[in-house]
């Protein structure tokens, strides 16, 4: 998973839709906190990049 910086603007929808793997740091920007995910926490980052209104999210091919 990434986060472009450049375009997170930390409103927060990653995080209260995957907590277990985004967190908005205390400068306002999203970071990922887990890289290995089960099947309920990849289902959750999908919907977290659909929904990002800055599309500030993706996640790798693998």
């Amino acid at each position: 998973m990434r986060v472009d910086l450049s375009k997170c603007t930390g409103i927060g929808l990653c995080e209260v839709t995957a907590p277990t793997v985004f967190q908005i740091g205390d400068d306002g920007q999203s970071r990922v906190i887990k890289d290995n995910l089960d099947a309920e926490e990849r289902a959750a980052v999908e919907e977290a990049i659909s929904n990002c209104p800055t599309r500030a999210l993706s996640m790798d091919a693998s």
